[in-house]
């Protein structure tokens, strides 16, 4: 719990020091590419990830892969952030929700759709102006496959779940059987 908190955090941070759409996706793509580089390389991911390397040797192992690479400034500072403050690892749970960071600083409400098989493009565009209607704001959906559904969907937002799929009623039924 403690762990997604400063995920967060240091989310929130990046996303409010950007000022528009394309700086998001130029500092994004930056981090999504740096992080690959690092999975790849198993020199790269040990010097910045063992505790016995001191933080100021991956700072400067960072800043010259950065500059190599043509990263931004920004990028450069929030990876060196991380490094410096021992938090690098996080980076993966940090790209993670940096689009729902994002789109929360634009009031942008993300939802989480679970569904057996994926939807068509008519589909989800029903289901997005429907929601968007219901939620009285702009949405974006965010599309997971879920085998254990046996038909319809479930919506995650934030930490509210709302079931209408098959299984969700087989258990309500259940529910109301058990208690007569």
């Amino acid at each position: 719990m403690k762990t997604q908190i400063v995920v967060k955090r240091y989310a929130q941070g990046l996303v409010g020091s950007i000022k528009d759409d394309r700086e998001f996706s130029r500092i994004l793509k930056e981090l999504e590419y740096f992080n690959e580089l690092v999975t790849c390389r198993n020199d790269l991911r040990d010097a910045l990830l063992k505790p016995f390397i001191p933080p100021s040797k991956a700072k400067k192992i960072t800043e010259e892969l950065l500059k190599k690479l043509k990263a931004g400034q920004k990028t450069i500072r929030f990876l060196l952030l991380l490094i410096e403050n021992e938090r690098f690892a996080l980076l993966d749970e940090i790209l993670t929700i940096l689009p729902e960071a994002w789109n929360e600083k634009r009031g942008i409400l993300t939802l989480e759709v679970s569904t057996v098989i994926p939807l068509n493009k008519n589909q989800e565009k029903r289901l997005k102006a429907k929601l968007e209607k219901i939620e009285n704001k702009p949405v974006s959906l965010k599309y997971k496959i879920d085998k254990n559904l046996m038909g319809g969907l479930s919506i995650r937002k934030e930490n509210t779940f709302l079931d209408i799929s098959v299984k969700g009623d087989l258990m309500e039924l259940g529910e109301k059987i058990k208690e007569g």
